[in-house]
């Protein structure tokens, strides 16, 4: 019965229910893609600040830091155990550690330095892309001064101290020290520097958050790094590290203003509608109360349409709001363009909430209309 009196009303108020509709569908597709586009946010700014580079660096404590800064790399060597031990600390968040050892020296009567790159570890132990060279053993990457001071070119064998190591690549002009390394294996490179279980530098991208922002970061990680790895060293590129900061308080903070925005505007929208569809009914709201029809059947009839419309509201809304994520996502976030995907269980939480949302907007029109005299309503005019 009260369905029928719904569908009577939705056919009567055609206007009113479609307006109420189209509140509903813009306020869920604006969630929708909002939502979506925040996840697509943060995805973009891990991997964009991720190839900044490494923003954690460990060396060992002895290290001379002048000569550190001077030559970009410590002198001093520690164990190759220190990476998985450093890795198996869980006080804070890290990712991508990597054992490094750098070595100085004079091939072919010029001076380079070799890298040997360690197998990034994962401390969460998700599979994630590399963030520098994946080297194969018996493999190495030429940097753009040597390759261009001696010819070298992909697929060309060449000798380092007795070893014939085959070019996997050559690697484009950088500007920076890096010019005149070769990468390879971190074995291969202890193999031929005669540094067997030596690194002299564990890489890490760190993910710490605080919530208190007068803390230092640094000095937190030094403190925790002390407990786990005392003679080490901890050293954090800030201006990497604060980009990533500042860029995630920026995506809460925003989320944080808009959705609570949304969601009044759209509560005053829909309680207006409402409000107006109780004023235009009131002499049938008398009518119909005058006849024996009691609150409770009057106030089923207001929340029953405003369910339809939250559920009718909420299929709408996230169709329309993952379409436009996924046409206009591509082109905002380029980089992780392809990770941006329908967020169906979206769909299940709007199918929840938006008829809830839908029927509070309507309970104070709904108490108004239950609680009108007949009477009076019938003799106004």
């Amino acid at each position: 019965m009260i369905c029928k009196l719904v569908y009577k009303e939705i056919l009567h108020r055609k206007f009113n229910f479609v307006i109420g509709l189209l509140a509903m569908t813009m306020g869920v597709a604006l969630f929708v893609s909002f939502f979506t586009m925040s996840t697509a946010s943060n995805r973009e700014t891990i991997r964009l600040t991720r190839d900044m580079g490494f923003n954690l660096r460990i060396i060992p404590k002895e290290t001379d830091m002048n000569r550190f800064w001077m030559e970009g790399y410590s002198n001093i060597t520690m164990p190759e155990e220190y990476a998985k031990q450093f890795m198996n600390f869980k006080d804070f968040s890290f990712a991508h550690v990597t054992a490094i050892l750098h070595q100085r020296i004079t091939w072919n009567n010029m001076e380079i330095i070799m890298t040997g790159i360690g197998k990034e570890l994962e401390p969460s132990g998700v599979k994630k892309s590399p963030m520098i060279f994946s080297i194969d053993p018996g493999t190495i990457y030429v940097g753009f001064d040597i390759a261009k001071t001696f010819s070298i070119m992909q697929g060309d064998e060449i000798k380092i101290k007795g070893r014939n190591f085959k070019v996997m690549r050559t690697l484009s002009e950088s500007g920076s020290i890096d010019d005149i390394r070769l990468y390879g294996t971190l074995t291969d490179i202890q193999d031929i520097s005669g540094n067997h279980g030596k690194i002299n530098e564990i890489k890490a991208l760190n993910c710490l958050c605080l919530s208190d922002e007068e803390k230092n970061p640094l000095d937190v990680l030094r403190e925790q790094l002390n407990r786990v790895l005392p003679d080490a060293s901890v050293l954090m590129n800030i201006t990497i590290a604060e980009a990533r900061e500042r860029q995630r308080r920026m995506v809460e903070r925003y989320f944080a203003f808009i959705l609570p925005t949304v969601l009044i505007t759209l509560l005053i929208c829909l309680g207006s509608l409402a409000m107006m569809n109780v004023r235009d009914r009131k002499k049938e709201i008398g009518i119909l109360r005058a006849l024996g029809y009691g609150s409770t059947k009057i106030s089923g009839l207001f929340i029953w349409k405003s369910v339809f419309i939250g559920v009718f509201g909420a299929v709408l809304g996230f169709i329309l709001g993952t379409v436009v994520s996924l046409i206009w996502g591509p082109g905002i976030f380029k980089v992780t363009a392809a990770s941006i995907q329908p967020i169906f269980i979206l769909l299940l939480w709007s199918l929840i909430f938006a008829p809830i949302f839908s029927s509070l907007a309507s309970f104070i029109p709904m108490t108004v209309a239950v609680t009108q005299d007949p009477a009076q309503i019938l003799l106004e005019d």
